[in-house]
C-alpha cells in the first residue's frame, strides 16, 4: 500500500534492535484517515472470505482492526492484556511474549464473543516474530473458529513471523512489507 509506505518513510523512525517507531500515526497517536484507508484495503483483500468477526489485540491493533471491521460490516473483538474484574472466568487465554517490551502477557477473550460459527480475520499492527498473531490463533483454535486470514499493517519480513504464519497454512496479507533496516533506513520488499 503506497500511501502507508510513504507515511512510514516520512514519519517512521528506526530504533536499535530492529524496532520501527510509527507512533505518530498508528501506535500512540492515530491518523483516522490513514486507518480508514487501511480498513478499505483489508476489505478489498478479504471481502470474498465471508468474515463474521475481526479479532485483534489491544491496544495498537484496535485502530486498524475497527476500521477493517467497519468496512467489512462485522463486529471486532479485541484480546485484552489484563482481565478486568467485570470479566467472568469463561475466557480463552493465550500467552504472548512482547519483544518490544520484553515481557510475557496473557491475553484473553470472553468465550461468548467467539465460537465455532465464526470465520475470523485476525488483524494486527505489526508482524515481527509473530507472537501476538500466534496468541490470537491459539484463542481462535480454542474457540474452534475458522481463521480466514491474517492481515497486518506492517510486516518485518526479516524477523520470521511472516514465514511462520504462511508455513502454518494461514493466508497472510501485509500492507507494508519491510525487507530490512540497512543503514537505519526502511527498505520495503521489492525495492531495488
Amino acid at each position: 500500500m503506497k500511501l502507508l509506505e510513504e507515511r512510514i518513510r516520512k514519519d517512521g523512525e528506526v530504533l536499535d534492535g530492529n524496532v520501527l517507531k510509527i507512533n505518530s500515526f498508528l501506535n500512540h497517536q492515530v491518523d483516522p484517515q490513514l486507518m480508514m484507508e487501511v480498513g478499505k484495503e483489508f476489505k478489498r483483500l478479504f471481502e470474498n472470505e465471508e468474515i463474521t468477526k475481526v479479532l485483534t489485540c489491544e491496544a495498537s491493533g484496535i485502530a486498524p482492526g475497527i476500521m477493517a471491521a467497519y468496512q467489512l460490516g462485522v463486529p471486532m473483538v479485541f484480546a485484552r492484556k489484563k482481565k478486568p474484574s467485570t470479566l467472568n472466568d469463561a475466557v480463552y487465554w493465550a500467552e504472548v511474549f512482547s519483544y518490544t517490551k520484553k515481557v510475557n502477557n496473557k491475553i484473553c477473550v470472553e468465550k461468548k464473543f467467539l465460537s465455532s460459527d465464526d470465520h475470523l480475520l485476525i488483524i494486527d499492527d505489526f508482524l515481527a516474530h509473530g507472537e501476538a498473531v500466534k496468541g490470537m490463533l491459539n484463542i481462535a483454535d480454542q474457540a474452534n473458529a475458522t481463521v480466514a486470514g491474517v492481515g497486518v499493517v506492517v510486516a518485518k519480513e526479516f524477523q520470521g513471523g511472516s514465514e511462520w504464519v504462511k508455513d502454518h497454512g494461514y493466508r497472510l496479507e501485509a500492507l507494508a512489507r519491510i525487507s530490512d533496516f540497512e543503514n537505519n533506513q526502511v527498505h520495503f520488499v521489492g525495492e531495488e
